[in-house]
């Protein structure tokens, strides 16, 4: 009879487009028998990710993957503890004696150390501990010094003088995100030359506790004993980890960011990406993810865009009952939906 000991959950967090959802796929992928619980924090009113994790069911039948996969859709999870997280976990509470291991990826707008917190809860700490907090880093971007391959307005007024006190909202989510961190991950480091990659090691170490680990890595693509059994407890001393937010009396708002979904018709991949970029460089997009259907094709064309770089691959066949057609969700900073939305439609007629 398994013992319940207490449960250990991995919190994987970072902004968009740095790989999370990769890393939690060949973490799924490579589970070796381990029952894993997985929690996905999406931002946008699209099931996106949800959906891809769903794919990585290690053979079980599609209600069991369905009944793994706890997906949170009312923004990001420092936000909807009370009101989503708390239930999700009890749940799992409840049947910790049929589960290994949690998995939490954060959408890229939350602050892990709130998230931290919410395992100090008296119903949540006799069961479950953080074994880490995981902060994928998108290491071209901090290259670039856009923190989240934003190609036009982030963190414009640090660029121009490093010495400014104030910061970029998205600078401060970055910093947070690596202090709350147990070990970091520099992902998609096979971009980057040997002196691009030592610069990214030294702006992620200005952030860091000297304890914590950063490792390189390409679409996380890395064993499991790195990644699980840190046996960090962190929610014992997240309280020491100081972060921009900890002096904040009100919630944090994500006002500025938008996210929406736009439903497109078949279209050829070279036009659909041809508008995708355009439209990325007008409005200064952020992130663009979601499934396309192409003409003549049997299967849905995964795409995944952050600023003007576009990862896609068919990823399943189109079901009998599915509409053919595209479904995107759009996420960036003070967006005008009815102009992307209508610009996208009239490219693609």
């Amino acid at each position: 009879m398994k013992t319940l000991a207490k449960l250990p959950v991995t919190i994987v967090t970072g902004f968009l487009g740095a790989g999370k959802t990769t890393l939690l796929r060949h973490l799924l992928a490579n589970a070796g028998g381990r029952r894993i619980a997985v929690i996905v924090n999406e931002f946008g009113e699209l099931g996106i990710d949800g959906e891809i994790l769903k794919q990585c069911s290690i053979g079980c039948s599609e209600e069991e993957a369905n009944g793994r996969v706890f997906e949170l859709a009312n923004g990001c999870l420092c936000c909807t503890v009370q009101e989503e997280f708390f239930p999700v976990m009890r749940e799992l509470v409840a049947r910790r004696g049929d589960l290994d291991h949690i998995l939490i990826e954060t959408s890229g707008l939350a602050l892990p150390k709130p998230l931290v917190q919410a395992f100090n809860w008296p119903e949540i700490r006799n069961a479950c501990t953080v074994d880490a907090v995981i902060t994928v880093v998108d290491s071209p971007a901090v290259i670039a010094g856009t923190f989240a391959a934003f190609p036009d307005q982030v963190d414009e007024q640090r660029k121009l003088d490093p010495n400014l006190d104030h910061e970029s909202p998205l600078h401060e989510l970055f910093a947070d995100q690596l202090a709350s961190a147990d070990l970091v991950i520099l992902n998609k480091a096979d971009l980057l030359d040997t002196e691009a990659l030592a610069a990214v090691r030294a702006e992620v170490a200005e952030e860091l506790p000297p304890a914590v680990k950063v490792i390189e890595a390409h679409g996380g693509d890395l064993p499991l004993s790195v990644l699980l059994g840190l046996n960090s407890e962190t929610e014992l001393h997240i309280e020491n980890r100081r972060t921009h937010h900890d002096d904040e009396d009100d919630d944090h708002d994500h006002e500025e960011f938008d996210s929406f979904h736009v439903e497109l018709p078949e279209t050829e991949e070279p036009r659909l990406l041809a508008a995708l970029k355009d439209a990325v460089t007008k409005y200064g997009i952020l992130r663009v993810k979601g499934f396309a259907a192409i003409p003549g094709k049997p299967m849905r064309l995964l795409v995944q865009g952050v600023g003007q770089r576009f990862d896609r691959h068919f990823d399943r066949a189109w079901q009998a009952d599915e509409p053919r057609i595209s479904r995107l969700v759009v996420i960036g900073q003070q967006l005008d939906r009815a102009s992307i939305e209508a610009e996208l439609k009239a490219a693609l007629a």
